[in-house]
């Protein structure tokens, strides 16, 4: 029986950390290595060794405030709208939080928070087979462990080549171990990133 693959994205965190691992040294700037939610998820089930079909990619993002930075929210809806012409694609965004502006950039709020619910609400309800959760945040965990440990579909997490993945602690053992975890590479980066000029 074919699994039915659903993705998690800490969107924020999968792009940054992107950049972070293969950007730098080709100058390209940070709004230029987006990437396709859709296309990530469709890389990831393509890479696991049972294969699946993907049912969905829930994608957790913040939303800038139109009135501080009119541009950046425009381009952020525009993106949205576009991700989720596809019926597979939902976005769950979170306004930004703007205390200290403008001397500070805005935060992300909530969004880990928003992730970790629905992650564990929708694998105790068994709506998938396989749930794959991309983010290198390790407030995720304690949630992401709740649904490895308690709920009856699989658990996987992806990473970046050279960005160190979400290890497991085991308190007993007194040592980590990494539940199965998909690595995307710099190829993978190319192959999935989003070229579209939103504004």
């Amino acid at each position: 029986m074919t699994d039915r693959v659903e993705v998690f994205l800490d969107y924020q965190n999968v792009h940054l950390a992107a950049h972070e691992c293969f950007a730098p040294r080709f100058g390209v700037p940070v709004h230029q290595t987006l990437v396709h939610p859709l296309a990530v998820a469709e890389r990831i089930v393509e890479k696991r060794k049972h294969g699946g079909l993907l049912q969905g990619v829930r994608v957790f993002r913040g939303r800038p405030n139109p009135e501080h930075e009119p541009t950046p929210a425009a381009a952020n809806d525009a993106q949205s709208a576009a991700w989720s012409r596809d019926p597979r694609v939902t976005m769950i965004r979170r306004p930004l939080n703007y205390r200290g502006w403008p001397k500070e950039r805005p935060r992300e709020k909530g969004v880990d928070v928003a992730l970790a619910i629905s992650l564990v609400e929708t694998a105790l309800r068994a709506e998938y087979d396989v749930a794959v959760v991309f983010t290198s945040d390790t407030d995720l965990l304690p949630a992401i462990e709740m649904a490895f440990r308690e709920t009856k579909p699989k658990i996987e997490i992806a990473a970046w080549t050279g960005k160190n993945p979400l290890w497991f602690p085991d308190e007993l053992k007194m040592k980590r171990y990494l539940p199965y975890c998909h690595f995307l590479s710099e190829l993978d980066f190319e192959d999935v990133r989003d070229r579209t000029r939103y504004i």
